[in-house]
């Protein structure tokens, strides 16, 4: 008993001295307001009945426990939102046994807030409604919770003077939908595109591939005179600027913006924002690359009343077990497969494939073809290769 006591004085000691490192609570702007955030029924009654549980257990008192929302991560130091305070947690000794003990940005959380104590002890992570969620590492990886309890994601791809690549959207698309959130495509820095011709380009072959149904944005984020560009987009169909980032996360709508670095990610925010709120960085003249800028996740109030999750640029999204994301971004193309005369048919040479079928039939478009046939391949080696201990 007494060794076990020690080491959680260390394990404190060390925590504490991690946390004085991080940027103080009061001097972080943006959060949103608790009332603009929403959690879910069977989030509050599991709140209701984890702190009627925790406090008998523990013998304390019922009012020690909030309902909060982890609104910052810094370093994996969770900052949490209640309605009465903001503060940064530690997770309690019972939640770091468990297999299910690292807390995301958006997750609804149980917290215990002793009298009289600055910081808050994290017990008990809600269920989440979704979870963003990417595989990291080769065969024996794991799952990476980038948000939780998001309903919209902005995929985020920086255009420029070649046409769109459209390979990084699609894969984005694929894991926001097999995760249970809507999906939305912000172009930004159209600026750079070459022209509006170049920018009606890019926006036809983005929709080619993702559909109809994919809500698409552009932006420009330099300051020249964008009105031309404005006008393309808004003729293909697609909003424009801050209006059309606006028009889409609504109020009480949690979002998050995902792309790689140097997308434009963090400038966009600030320019929704109308202040430089967060901090952005140069792309790398040689091969157009961003740097790392981003360091923490948070979570970032707007004027429409919405917020929006701002997260490090995501250098590789690869896809491993996201079948059901893959048939919702191409449901065409999964229902055409459901008549194929193979049941594992990869819809590029066996006979009686009902998908190449319906290609030929025009039912869809070259550009999905190739897009779906590429990524089912691409799960279909990372399955093989997957450990089989590994559970998705």
């Amino acid at each position: 008993m007494k060794k076990r006591v020690q080491n959680r004085h260390k394990h404190s000691q060390s925590a504490g001295r991690a946390q004085a490192a991080l940027p103080a609570l009061s001097s972080l702007e943006g959060i949103p307001a608790f009332e603009s955030l929403e959690a879910t029924e069977e989030q509050r009654s599991a709140f209701a009945e984890a702190s009627r549980r925790l406090a008998a257990e523990e013998v304390a008192d019922p009012a020690e426990y909030e309902l909060g929302c982890v609104v910052r991560l810094d370093r994996g130091f969770p900052a949490v939102l209640t309605e009465r305070r903001l503060a940064r947690a530690e997770f309690a000794a019972g939640i770091t046994k468990e297999r299910f003990s690292k807390a995301a940005v958006g997750d609804w959380v149980c917290v215990r807030c002793p009298e009289g104590h600055d910081g808050v002890l994290l017990e008990e992570i809600l269920p989440r409604r979704s979870a963003l969620e990417r595989w990291r590492g080769g065969a024996r990886g794991e799952k990476q919770t980038l948000a939780a309890n998001v309903g919209l994601v902005l995929v985020a791809q920086a255009l420029g003077p070649e046409p769109v690549i459209c390979d990084r959207l699609v894969r984005s698309a694929v894991v926001v939908r097999d995760c249970g959130a809507q999906v939305a495509c912000v172009l930004t820095k159209a600026d750079r595109a070459g022209g509006d011709a170049r920018l009606a380009e890019d926006i036809d072959r983005v929709r080619q591939v993702l559909g109809e149904k994919v809500p698409i944005v552009a932006c420009a984020l330099g300051e020249k005179d964008s009105s031309e560009l404005a006008a393309c987009a808004r003729a293909k169909g697609a909003g424009w600027g801050e209006e059309g980032i606006l028009s889409l996360v609504s109020p009480g709508t949690v979002a998050c913006i995902l792309g790689e670095s140097g997308a434009g990610k963090s400038t966009l925010l600030n320019a929704l924002l109308g202040r430089n709120l967060l901090k952005t960085g140069a792309v790398r003249s040689s091969d157009d690359a961003g740097r790392h800028t981003t360091v923490s996740r948070r979570m970032v109030a707007i004027p429409s009343g919405g917020t929006i999750v701002d997260m490090p640029g995501i250098r590789s999204l690869p896809l491993v077990g996201h079948e059901r994301g893959l048939a919702k971004v191409f449901p065409e193309i999964a229902d055409a497969a459901r008549s194929c005369r193979f049941r594992d048919c990869t819809h590029t040479h066996e006979p009686g494939c009902a998908v190449r079928e319906a290609l030929a039939e025009s039912a869809f478009c070259q550009e999905r073809y190739d897009a779906y046939v590429a990524l089912a391949q691409e799960m279909r080696r990372s399955a093989e290769t997957l450990d089989p201990d590994i559970v998705l």
